[in-house]
């Protein structure tokens, strides 16, 4: 899995069939020190994340793992929504004091 911000939201009215009623995240990958890359994914959301989460999503065959994304057309889906993240010790993140 990898760790990202949701930044943003993709709205398509006409798509595959399969990804109907599927909600789509524009996902900013994030550093192990929680500093924003500049590079980004689309996202299938099966956890109910939004604007300014940090999630756990992945990519390839393990975001068709997923209630939500299985057996669906998709390349990255969102699976966690961070309530907070430590690294060698240290919190990198608490949801709760943003």
């Amino acid at each position: 899995m990898l760790i990202g911000e949701v930044v943003g939201s993709v709205v398509s009215t006409r798509k595959d069939e399969q990804l109907q009623s599927h909600k789509l995240l524009v996902v900013q990958v994030r550093s192990h020190s929680n500093e924003p890359k500049d590079q980004y994914v689309v996202a299938v959301d099966s956890v109910g994340a939004g604007p300014g989460d940090i999630v756990l999503y992945a990519t390839g065959s393990s975001a068709r793992q997923t209630t939500i994304t299985k057996d669906k057309p998709c390349d990255a889906g969102v699976m966690a929504v961070v309530d907070s993240w430590d690294v060698d010790g240290s919190n990198v993140y608490e949801k709760w004091s943003e």
